[in-house]
């Protein structure tokens, strides 16, 4: 059986498992909240540590704790950011109180048990750990704080990763032309590294929309307090915070100039969440074509194979399924709907106070994790790896009726649909039929037809 000893807060007296460096707020939390058995993210734990960090510097600078306090807090935060068991210290269910003040205290707690054990005299979660500061500025500021730091370290230069791996795919294959398409129906020749670089277009634009938004991520609501007037914390503190967590961090971060806006609201969470759910769309599409291009490989396109990463089949022997491109489409979809989420949590600012907190950070930091861990997958085991059949790319372009889109201009659009139709009716070469319509000579209809220049544009 688990030892217990007796702690209190401003509620009376509760059992706290002896071993747990938190306290009797957070083994409430655990009690009132079994709910998702799903604790807050890590990166969002470590970020709320750094804060508190960044504040204990903050208010040893503005004299408002003793230095050797704030020292024994900053030691206590290193500690648990290199702690392997970091997770089992932070328990609190992701759906709490709305404002996360759950959280706020269970990160207070346990930086005053491992803080008073350096510093040798009680420093109190409240009045020590917590001065100058509000669970409603807190958690707030740690989501923009935790988002900021996932996106500067994992996503983007996942992305990053992403867009060039398909540059460098696109150079290897432009000398390959294949059938394009349009409602799923053939239509006129691409060059494969032009189809390539149209995805590499949509991930470089995702990169330029969420590297718009960091300026406002990198705002905080520090200092704002319980309700943005500041109560309770120093004239100079969100300064001051602002410029430690900047050190502590390595990014720039700065005090919101409407701390209102930013307890009460979280426009700029749901902006984001909006940007991450257009780079799903992307991810979607790119996986998606991926799963047509390799789709076969007999009775589908087969114009690539992509690398054989497992079995497909548990019943079929020899199957093999473009797993990445699937799990990319899955990832997609949780994106999406995690926006969802977000959007309706973002609504629910109500005056003051934004009560949706824990669950706009949970799913806005899914959504991050989620599309870095995919957008390598997705460079890695599929771009990278996907070999071009050309054989297959050939046998559907020189049988392609479309290409008598070229021979508009000299034929017309109602001439050149009637060698479309036989072409297609008769299953027949494009050219032979073109030439018995039109009477011209082959070798002019192959060079006016040639799926390559096709590619260029133009009137050929």
């Amino acid at each position: 059986m688990t030892s217990n000893r007796i702690e209190r807060d401003s509620m009376g007296e509760l059992a706290v498992p002896t071993d747990a460096l938190y306290g009797a707020q957070t083994q409430r939390a655990i009690n009132n909240f079994p709910v998702s058995q799903q604790a807050m993210p890590e990166s969002f734990i470590r970020a709320l540590i750094k804060i508190k960090s960044a504040a204990a510097t903050a208010n040893v600078k503005l004299g408002a704790i003793p230095d050797k306090m704030g020292a024994a807090i900053n030691q206590a935060a290193t500690g648990l950011l290199a702690d392997e068991r970091l997770m089992s210290h932070f328990p609190v269910d992701i759906f709490q109180t709305g404002s996360g003040t759950s959280s706020n205290m269970n990160a207070n707690e346990v930086l005053s048990t491992l803080a008073t054990n350096l510093y040798g005299d009680k420093v109190g979660p409240n009045d020590h750990i917590n001065y100058g500061q509000s669970s409603n500025d807190v958690i707030p500021t740690c989501i923009h704080v935790s988002a900021a730091i996932e996106l500067n370290t994992k996503l983007l230069p996942a992305l990053q990763h992403l867009s060039v791996t398909i540059k460098q795919k696109a150079s290897t294959v432009r000398h390959h032309v294949k059938t394009g398409r349009t409602h799923l129906m053939d239509a006129m020749p691409v060059r494969f590294n032009q189809s390539l670089l149209s995805w590499a277009n949509q991930i470089d634009q995702n990169i330029v929309h969420i590297e718009s938004l960091l300026p406002d991520l990198h705002s905080l609501a520090q200092g704002g307090t319980a309700v943005g007037t500041g109560i309770n914390a120093h004239p100079d503190f969100a300064d001051e915070f602002s410029q430690e967590l900047s050190q502590l961090t390595g990014l720039t971060f700065t005090p919101a100039e409407n701390f209102f806006s930013h307890i009460g609201s979280q426009d700029i969470a749901v902006s984001l969440s909006g940007q991450l759910k257009t780079t799903a769309v992307s991810i979607i599409k790119i996986a998606n074509d991926l799963r047509w291009m390799n789709s076969g490989p007999l009775a589908g396109l087969g114009e690539i194979e992509l690398e054989a990463l497992q079995p497909g089949s548990s019943i079929m022997p020899g199957k093999v399924n473009p797993v990445i491109p699937e799990a990319a489409a899955m990832v997609g979809a949780q994106v999406i709907g995690n926006d969802t989420t977000i959007s309706i949590a973002g609504q629910s600012g109500n005056f003051e106070l934004n009560v949706m907190l824990p669950v706009i950070a949970h799913n806005l930091l899914n959504s991050i994790e989620l599309l870095s861990n995919v957008s390598e997958l997705l460079a890695d085991k599929a771009i990278a790896t996907f070999v071009v059949k050309e054989e297959k790319l050939k046998e559907a372009l020189t049988r392609n009726p479309i290409l008598v889109t070229a021979l508009n201009a000299v034929i017309g659009y109602e001439k050149a649909a009637k060698i479309a139709k036989l072409a297609y009716a008769e299953n027949r070469a494009i050219i032979e039929v073109a030439s018995e319509e039109t009477g011209m000579d082959k070798q002019e209809l192959a060079k006016l037809l040639d799926p390559e220049k096709l590619t260029h544009g133009g009137i050929q």
